[in-house]
């Protein structure tokens, strides 16, 4: 499966609950956002017991070959495009930016990169929320898939992809 292909099946999964872009920003071959915004009450609305608002900036590479330099861009690009969307405010929560990289072979250095690559910001001390920086890669030649600490939940997702052939 091309890395091209894999982004294909990738952004269908995506598609039920995010907003993909028609025109994504570079060097990125798609981007998406997820926006979510939860209430509760007792009883009736004008007795809020909670609200907040949860988000989430997902960019999309697909390349033949990754460089350890391509992917540390890559990531930096992402981290300053997403970072000026947040708004963090009394009733945010939190706000995600997540990296996904596709490609046939991603050197070692560069799998090393996305493990041990750890981003955090809380915005008024946690009071007003925090984002963290989820990363996952797919080496489509072996198979393997390579997340960060705050992108485990990437694993599943990422290696069904993998597995999945084309044509199914």
């Amino acid at each position: 499966m091309s890395p091209q292909e894999a982004l294909e099946l990738l952004l269908r999964s995506y598609t039920r609950y995010y907003d993909l872009s028609q025109t994504p920003p570079a060097p990125f071959q798609a981007a998406a956002e997820f926006h979510s915004h939860g209430e509760s009450y007792l009883l009736i609305k004008s007795a809020k017991l909670w609200e907040m608002d949860s988000n989430e900036f997902v960019y999309f590479s697909a390349e033949d070959a990754m460089s350890t330099e391509c992917v540390s861009n890559r990531i930096e690009t992402a981290w300053n495009l997403a970072m000026p969307q947040i708004q963090p405010g009394e009733n945010h929560r939190n706000s995600d930016v997540t990296v996904l990289f596709l490609t046939e072979s991603l050197p070692d250095d560069a799998r090393r990169l996305v493990r041990h690559t750890n981003r955090s910001k809380g915005y008024k001390h946690g009071i007003q929320g925090w984002s963290n920086l989820r990363l996952g890669a797919i080496e489509l030649s072996t198979g393997r898939v390579t997340v960060n600490r705050h992108g485990r939940d990437l694993k599943k997702l990422l290696s069904n992809i993998s597995s999945t052939r084309v044509g199914e």
